[in-house]
């Protein structure tokens, strides 16, 4: 029996833009640093690599870069980052890279968790590799946040930790969504969803200088689908 082969490469490269963040699901991020100490990345990030299109597209439009609104609120805050973290266009001329510096700009600014929070971003978004292909299909993703709370476990981590080991306004958030990516083959929308969940752990300090007024800062993700309950 012979296989349609243009059935076959028009579901593989649906499955390149409607799975491909599942892959991020077998990466672990490590635990959480303010408890267990930061951990530091395997591997130095890679420099972006050059733009390309796919034959017969134009050039990506370039915008500025990403940012993460910033809030004296934790839990107005944590869901800046998550559409941050979620939020990113391959045809935007920007790199996973640039999409990582606009969260990690708003760090611990004391730069202690700043390495782990690093590695955390990274396995949030897609490699450097798998832009490059995603971009030939203009791919996009958003997050349609559901609900966000502070989780009982929290109050746990709280009683465990020593004397001065947790910053000062240090808490979490718990984050449950749906990741909306969308793409373009042969002309046609590429759709999918997927249920998300995960924690943002944050320190909303009261103002002083060394804590940049008050505002909010992050400090380690959650492993995806792994969230504090």
């Amino acid at each position: 029996m012979k296989t349609n082969p243009a059935s076959w490469s028009r579901g593989r490269l649906i499955a390149v833009i409607a799975v491909g963040l599942v892959l991020l699901l077998l990466v672990g991020v490590g635990v959480y640093g303010l408890i267990t100490g930061p951990r530091q990345p395997d591997d130095p990030s890679p420099d972006p690599a050059p733009t390309v299109t796919a034959p017969g597209e134009s050039e990506p439009s370039t915008s500025g870069p990403p940012r993460v609104i910033p809030s004296h609120d934790p839990d107005a805050f944590a869901r800046n980052v998550a559409e941050a973290l979620f939020g990113w266009d391959t045809g935007s001329g920007l790199m996973p890279l640039d999409y990582s510096a606009a969260i990690l700009d708003v760090g611990d600014p004391s730069g202690t968790e700043q390495a782990g929070l690093a590695s955390d971003i990274a396995a949030y978004l897609p490699t450097r590799e798998a832009w490059i292909e995603l971009r030939q299909y203009a791919t996009t993703q958003h997050l349609v946040i559901d609900d966000s709370f502070v989780p009982e476990a929290w109050d746990q981590a709280v009683e465990q930790a020593q004397p001065g080991q947790l910053p000062p306004g240090a808490t979490a958030v718990t984050i449950e969504g749906t990741r909306h990516r969308e793409g373009v083959w042969n002309g046609e929308p590429v759709t999918s969803e997927h249920s998300v969940s995960f924690t943002v752990f944050l320190a909303c300090p009261p103002p002083a200088p060394q804590f940049r007024t008050g505002l909010c800062h992050v400090l380690r993700l959650s492993q995806l689908d792994n969230p504090l309950r």
